[in-house]
């Protein structure tokens, strides 16, 4: 298991680049790159913004970003490069940004993903998270979004 080499760190400006790569291969291919180096580095730099990542040595292994709202937190994109896949960063990211919004009293996070892409689906149900629309040509005007939303506070201590 590869995750015993991982640390768990914020996101910081020399991030943006393999964050936004990360992003453009594993959640954007096919729709063009809207989340480009500049994007992200706006986003590490903003305040009301969070952006975690996984690294292996000088390696991003994976990374979350979400905003955080009043009351809603927005999981903006979480990515884990393929060779970490199914062992267990995807989970220890979000668990990173979950805790965050319980501190942050945050009562729902949600967020939005190709209506396709069941492994993610699968992820995010196992981390309780439930479905809660449906948006046709959300992505690029070509495909549709499901809307997914977590309840941070059920269960919470």
């Amino acid at each position: 298991m590869r995750t015993r080499h991982l640390t768990l760190r914020l996101g910081t400006a020399r991030d943006a680049r393999p964050i936004a790569e990360l992003s453009r291969d594993l959640i954007e291919h096919g729709l063009g790159w809207s989340w480009t180096p500049q994007r992200v580095t706006r986003s590490i730099a903003n305040a009301d913004t969070s952006t975690v990542v996984a690294h292996d040595g000088d390696h991003v292994a994976g990374f979350a970003i979400m905003y955080f709202g009043a009351e809603d937190a927005h999981l903006n994109l979480l990515a884990v490069d393929r060779p970490y896949q199914r062992d267990g960063v995807g989970r220890n990211l979000f668990e990173w940004m979950r805790a965050s919004a319980l501190v942050a009293g945050i009562a729902v996070i949600r967020l939005e993903l190709r209506s396709v892409n069941q492994p993610a689906r699968r992820f995010y149900r196992a981390l309780g998270f439930v479905e809660t629309g449906y948006v046709p040509f959300y992505y690029s005007g070509r495909e549709a979004a499901l809307r997914m939303a977590l309840d941070v506070r059920r269960g919470a201590a």
